[in-house]
């Protein structure tokens, strides 16, 4: 069976093939580090971590290039340095530390290369300097600014015109501008703010706008055309748009990636997720309360182009369907995945299916390619284990209690006075305590 992806740009599910089978190549743009990762976040994070794990099982581990950058120079990260009374650098370190740490914990495998912004300021002034003598950029008051008139099909990504993105950005009002839509390049730098040589003889010091950044780092980093582009559906635009023309009008292509993949919004509790009412979730903080691997699987419930709704609930089963396959699942591993699952990922990273597959290797036949598929997707049963042992709920009796009354139980039944065995049997149900009968005797659990 053929891999497929829906392709944003085209609108269609096509068949995958790569420009080169011996290194293909992925870029999925990653976080701008001034604070903690929300949940949100995490989203794209492990789409594409199962989607690099898919293509190392199909190409090979040698044969696939993932880039995740780092945006360690922006407005939001010179505001929060400022705010806090520390370096740019010391912000940007710790969080970017920060976030490392946060999806190694989601199970996530390092990307191939994460380029930070700032380690390829010449990538950009060069592919400004191309733009400029392009004509497809000018210089006006020490800005250098994209033309949008300039690029014919610009908006074919979102699929919008020109008056509808106007309408739907957040368009900066600038009388040097020749064109509203017109989009920053390269700005000066004010006081304080980190700040480079700047191209096309400007003077002044400056630094670049936001996305001119993964033009230059996907080009250093995968060429001028490379196969998978991906991130969250609120970067269709102007973000990536504005990548697509940069870079296409720079090496006068007509294609910078032949596949942009796009994963869905999230909510919480039915609601979108936002500071001010009071349900902004960092991944930080749902890691102190649940282990990486349940909160992986959650996301991965949702097929990754559809809006997912994040809750507790979602959570608690989650971690039921976690246990029940590291329960079933052998201590020896199938080396691949099992042919249901892999079937279901090749149909545009339906995980949805994949773990439905799963649920249906719990069985003898399947133990050793349920232990595959797991290792897989990056699950730990061991983490899982330490977690319900610390976070098991605690009965509200004594143990020994509980063992008393359920001899009493079992001296009632062999009596055949089956309304005590059940009054007692529901008298520890109201406690929390949960009574499983099999033919090896009675053992009990406590309620979830």
């Amino acid at each position: 069976m053929e891999l497929k992806l829906y392709d944003t740009l085209t609108r269609e599910k096509r068949v995958f093939a790569p420009i080169d089978p011996n290194n293909v190549r992925m870029y999925v743009c990653g976080p701008t580090v001034y604070d903690f990762a929300h949940i949100g976040n995490a989203r794209p994070v492990i789409v594409f971590d199962v989607l690099f794990r898919l293509l190392r099982q199909l190409y090979g581990t040698e044969h696939v290039t993932y880039v995740r950058n780092v945006t360690d120079v922006d407005d939001k990260i010179n505001a929060r340095a400022a705010e806090r009374g520390i370096s740019i650098r010391e912000l940007t370190e710790q969080t970017y530390n920060n976030f490392k740490d946060d999806v190694a914990a989601l199970g996530c495998l390092p990307p191939t290369v994460e380029p930070r912004a700032t380690e390829h300021i010449e990538e950009m002034k060069t592919l400004i300097e191309r733009l400029v003598a392009g004509n497809h950029a000018y210089v006006a008051e020490d800005h250098v600014l994209f033309s949008v008139p300039s690029m014919a099909d610009y908006g074919k990504l979102a699929r919008r015109s020109l008056d509808e993105m106007m309408a739907g950005a957040r368009v900066d009002v600038a009388p040097y501008k020749r064109d509203p839509m017109d989009f920053v390049l390269w700005k000066p730098s004010k006081p304080g703010e980190p700040s480079w040589p700047s191209p096309a003889g400007i003077k002044a010091p400056g630094r670049p706008g936001w996305h001119i950044e993964c033009s230059a780092m996907s080009w250093k980093h995968l060429g001028e055309t490379f196969d998978i582009h991906g991130g969250g559906i609120d970067l269709v635009f102007p973000h990536h748009e504005n990548e697509i023309a940069q870079t296409c009008c720079a090496f006068h292509s007509k294609v910078m990636a032949n596949y942009w993949m796009h994963n869905g919004f999230l909510q919480v509790e039915g609601e979108k997720m936002s500071k001010s009412l009071g349900n902004f979730v960092i991944i930080r903080d749902v890691l102190a309360d649940w282990p990486g691997d349940v909160v992986r699987l959650a996301m991965l419930g949702s097929h990754y182009r559809q809006p997912i709704n994040w809750t507790v609930k979602g959570l608690e089963e989650a971690e039921k369907a976690l246990s029940s396959f590291y329960d079933a699942a052998s201590a020896e591993a199938d080396p691949r995945p099992a042919q249901a699952v892999l079937d279901a990922l090749l149909d545009d990273l339906n995980t949805p299916k994949a773990i439905a597959e799963m649920h249906g290797l719990k069985n003898a036949a399947g133990r050793k390619a349920l232990a595959g598929t797991l290792g897989f997707f990056g699950f730990r049963p061991d983490e899982l284990k330490a977690w319900q042992a610390t976070h098991a709920p605690q009965p509200a009796l004594p143990e020994a209690e509980i063992e008393s009354r359920i001899a009493a139980r079992n001296a009632a039944r062999k009596a055949r006075n089956f309304a005590e065995s059940d009054r007692i049997r529901d008298e520890l149900a109201a406690l929390g305590v949960v009574l499983k009968d099999s033919k090896d005797g009675t053992t009990w659990e406590v309620a979830r």
